[in-house]
């Protein structure tokens, strides 16, 4: 088995990468997604993110990837270590580079460590920890990985980060009103009233697809998501480049796009994507403020997009309290960190420690402002459990 880093994904083919993935990893985990993003250089050395990936072959056939970035910022990641970077600061040593295997600006949940075989754990992190001890890089960080590696990196050394996010369930509802009545009278009364608000106000919906969609329908989308950005006074991390290359694997990736419109003229977008069971919710934006566009656009559309089509999860990306009220129910993501020196090592374990306890609490007190009727709850001890 021989170990390779590589600057870009364009330095393996297509074909050799889509053998070792499998539907799990579709959308984001595909060549197609990686490689927009790398293309395009919304993901680039020039903003923090140079790829630096790990790839195994067997006999000269890609046999294992790890998407690798050495980062000199935390942008774009939704784990939040600035506390991390500021202690190590406050010790004279450098926090950055540090290596992050993740999707950039994705915080969904997927296999990290890629393989079609049955290869040893050692065989991905050996390679990498040789790195870090050799250029003295202080961490490398797993954000969001799948179920079964997570459990294995805390067997290899790895500190495990408490997260969460909020994800709708989908238990088989006929219809947006079926849904409904897992919540109590007052909650179903204020989803009907926001609902109204947009219906009375004329907006209507039309939903593009991967069988429909235009590129004129991404440059609208573009200036909807740019809009969100300059809102806040910030950049935005995916440029038109990126988009007009999803529009290129539109077949591969996916993608669905709600539009609000208003007298014919689209006023807003959400942008999700799909994988077989789930339903991601990416980007939004807008250019004009309505009171409750956002649910509309951003989560009821999508709840009846999957109740319609069989979808049986809609993740709509982490963090949001507000999302519990309309039916989000929290679930764990956490992140997995490895850390070369043994000082700072006992630091971030006690600091993850503490953060679990917080987080602990926090999920109890979203099962007491849950307005979901307790018949339909996960239910507090999985609540729990899973962080």
């Amino acid at each position: 088995m021989k170990s390779k880093f590589i600057e870009s994904l364009s330095e393996i083919s297509s074909v050799d990468f889509n053998q070792i993935i499998d539907e799990k990893d579709k959308p984001f985990m595909s060549y197609e997604y990686l490689y927009a993003l790398e293309q395009s250089k919304s993901v680039h050395a020039n903003n923090g993110w140079q790829s630096f990936h790990l790839t195994l072959t067997e006999k000269e056939n890609l046999s294992g990837f790890i998407p690798i970035y050495k980062k000199n910022n935390s942008h774009g990641e939704f784990v939040f270590d600035h506390q991390w970077s500021y202690a190590l600061r406050r010790a004279n040593r450098d926090y950055y580079p540090k290596l992050l295997s993740a999707i950039p600006f994705t915080p969904c949940e997927t296999r990290k460590f890629i393989t079609s075989q049955s290869i040893n754990i050692e065989s991905f992190t050996k390679p990498v920890i040789d790195y870090m001890k050799k250029n003295d890089i202080e961490t490398w960080h797993i954000l969001f990985p799948d179920k079964k590696l997570a459990k294995t990196l805390i067997e290899n050394n790895f500190i495990e980060r408490s997260g969460y996010r909020f994800v709708w369930n989908n238990k088989e509802y006929e219809n947006f009103n079926d849904f409904l009545k897992i919540f109590t009278s007052r909650q179903r009364k204020n989803i009907k009233s926001e609902r109204k608000k947009i219906h009375d106000s004329g907006i209507s919906f039309s939903v593009k697809d991967n069988t429909n969609v235009t590129l004129d329908d991404w440059l609208v989308f573009y200036e909807f998501y740019k809009s969100t950005y300059h809102e806040r006074m910030q950049a935005p991390y995916l440029n038109f480049d990126f988009f007009n290359l999803v529009h290129k694997y539109k077949d591969a990736l996916c993608p669905v796009i709600f539009f609000a419109e208003l007298e014919g003229n689209k006023i807003a977008g959400s942008l999700c994507f799909q994988s077989k069971d789930t339903l991601y919710g990416r980007h939004w934006g807008s250019s004009i403020n309505i009171d409750s566009l956002h649910f509309e656009c951003c989560y009821y559309q999508g709840i009846e997009y999957c109740i319609k089509n069989g979808i049986s999860f809609f993740d709509p990306g982490v963090q949001g309290e507000h999302k519990i009220r309309r039916g989000f129910e929290p679930r764990a993501s956490n992140s997995y960190h490895y850390v070369l020196h043994e000082d700072f090592r006992a630091a971030i374990e006690s600091f993850c420690k503490e953060e679990e306890i917080s987080i602990k609490k926090y999920l109890a007190a979203c099962s007491e402002y849950t307005p979901i009727k307790k018949e339909y709850r996960i239910g507090r001890a999985s609540c729990r459990e899973r962080v």
